[in-house]
């Protein structure tokens, strides 16, 4: 028999005796064999000085061996390499992405550390988008825009700069603010703006939705991912369903979430009931529906940061997948790394450290149905705007790790021996000319000169160059900067850029970037934290819902249609 990398085997060897065929004498006795036969080549395996010998492994025999090793061993490693590369193409092949404005969601402040917060706009479609959707959720559109769809849900997700801490404020889709001129380049459907409920401003492209709430709150947004209808679906499956928990019966007739007083674990077609039920919870309106989402988040989370669901590669790459299919991104968060890098800042906060709040509303007063920012939703979004954790531990932990941040700063060197180019990052005509006729004045050097900036700046900074930080000092010293505001660069000279940060004046006001109330932020905004896994979504005792035309509260609802099954059964 002939090996299958050419060579011949050793037992095939021993027995090939063609060329010496077994001669029988007449008298049945066997011919005397020739030399060289069986019994010298067992003479010749054996061992010199040893008198039981073991018979040897033939040296070819041990080379085919280390051959099979060596080849299966290649073949495993292109087979895994090969596998890895085809899946990381898979999931890139799912996410679909879309352009936003740059700008259009403004620029990030980095702290003293030079590390930028991340602001994430999350945005719930009612697009029914394809068949699966349309079974769901009842109309069809179309899935090559966004023309006649709304932002039903709509999240601020914020991650501190030192990823200790993160904030997930909702706005409700009832507000009514101004939406700014926007076009959709996919569609080109435009407008030049209009007051109306932000969750419109969707119809005109995700980009114009992340105008108009960066507009409203004034917190910069860098990202947005959008979920639709089967993406709720797809993602509690992968997950293997969220736990979350009624506070009584409770049978919403609008979502058709019905569910028995307890804890259930939601997947599928329940999952999506529960996150759409507005009329089951609360006063029924998207107040209270904006309570049980965080809710649900939360407990996804848990079961995300579970290592159950983090240990297992089957499970991460369920969830990837899903993931990659159930979400539109922008082009910065279009691929899977970048999503990974998104994914692993997300798993540094604790889930003790995640707060959950709703933007605090009063009535509009033109409209009893809709809503309008109260006036402490200025200190919510001021929290987030300012990167502020709204949990105690990690503010105080902040607050220690960076001491000198606002420490006044001591002149070490001669004013006159300072020139500053003080450059304009601001839209106020003539700023930078302002403070560098306020430094000539306090005696710093003639040299001192003015400029626009390469482009607007959120924050005023001062750069100095390699062995200059004494001179930097002096600046913030007359102009009542703190060390926060210093950049060290590898080019020699002062450069002070003035943000708008400081609108006005000549001396840099601690109040402009003074922290806001996070007492105030909190208050009546319905906070809780995602490792709250105790907490049951209130059931709402008002008569919101109607069964065969009589209107009922949902528990009564659950009584009365006995019949139906329970979503979670």
């Amino acid at each position: 028999m002939s090996d299958p990398w050419g060579e011949t085997s050793g037992r095939a060897a021993t027995r090939d005796r063609s060329t010496v065929p077994h001669q029988p004498r007449a008298d049945g006795a066997s011919a005397h064999r020739p030399p060289g036969g069986r019994a010298a080549a067992r003479q010749a395996a054996r061992p010199r000085g040893r008198q039981s010998g073991r018979r040897a492994k033939p040296v070819a025999r041990r080379k085919r061996l280390t051959r099979i090793a060596l080849i299966t061993v290649s073949a495993l490693i292109l087979v895994t390499a090969g596998a890895g590369a085809w899946l990381w193409q898979h999931l890139n092949g799912n996410i679909k992405s879309v352009a936003i404005d740059d700008g259009a969601g403004g620029k990030e402040k980095a702290d003293a550390f030079g590390r930028t917060p991340l602001n994430i706009l999350v945005i719930g479609s009612d697009g029914r988008n394809n068949a699966a959707d349309c079974k769901l959720g009842g109309g069809c559109g179309s899935a090559s825009s966004t023309v006649g769809h709304n932002a039903d849900v709509e999240m601020v997700m914020h991650v501190s700069a030192d990823r200790s801490n993160a904030t997930v404020m909702s706005v409700p889709r009832d507000t009514m603010t101004q939406v700014p001129a926007c076009k959709d380049p996919d569609s080109s459907q435009s407008t030049s703006g209009y007051y109306g409920q932000i969750n419109s401003a969707l119809q005109y492209g995700p980009a114009c939705q992340v105008k108009t709430v960066h507009e409203l709150t004034g917190i910069t947004v860098d990202h947005f991912v959008m979920l639709d209808f089967s993406g709720v679906v797809k993602m509690s499956d992968a997950v293997g369903g969220v736990s979350v928990c009624v506070s009584d019966n409770v049978y919403d007739t609008y979502s058709h979430l019905k569910l028995a007083k307890g804890t259930h674990t939601l997947k599928g077609e329940a999952a999506l009931e529960f996150v759409r039920s507005r009329h089951g919870f609360g006063d029924g309106s998207d107040l209270g529906r904006t309570v049980s989402q965080h809710l649900f988040l939360s407990a996804m989370i848990r079961k995300f940061k579970s290592a159950g669901t983090l240990a297992n590669p089957a499970k991460v790459y369920s969830l990837a997948d899903a993931a990659t299919k159930a979400l539109t991104v922008d082009t910065g968060l279009g691929s899977v790394s970048k999503l990974v890098d998104l994914a692993t800042d997300l798993n540094k906060v604790p889930s003790k450290r995640m707060t959950f709040t709703t933007m605090q509303t009063g009535a509009d007063p033109t409209n009893a149905n809709r809503v309008v920012p109260a006036a402490g939703a200025k200190s919510l979004f001021a929290t987030i705007a300012n990167d502020q954790s709204l949990t105690a531990e990690s503010s105080k932990q902040k607050a220690s790790a960076s001491p000198s941040a606002t420490e006044s700063v001591a002149a070490t060197v001669p004013a006159a021996e300072v020139a500053v180019r003080v450059e304009n990052g601001t839209t106020i005509s003539g700023r930078a000319s302002v403070i560098a006729n306020a430094l000539i004045a306090k005696g710093f050097s003639p040299g001192t000169s003015t400029g626009n900036a390469p482009e607007q700046s959120a924050t005023t900074k001062l750069t100095y160059g390699p062995g200059e930080k004494a001179e930097a000092q002096t600046v913030a010293s007359a102009l009542g900067l703190s060390a926060s505001h210093f950049t060290q660069s590898s080019e020699s000279g002062l450069t002070l850029v003035i943000g708008s940060d400081w609108p006005s004046g000549t001396t840099y006001s601690s109040s402009a970037a003074a922290p806001a109330d996070t007492h105030a932020a909190v208050s009546n905004a319905n906070a809780s934290t995602a490792d709250e896994s105790k907490t049951c979504a209130k059931v709402s005792p008002y008569k919101t819902v109607s069964l065969n035309g009589v209107a009922m509260t949902p528990t009564q609802a659950y009584a009365a249609a006995s019949s139906k099954k329970d979503s979670a059964s």
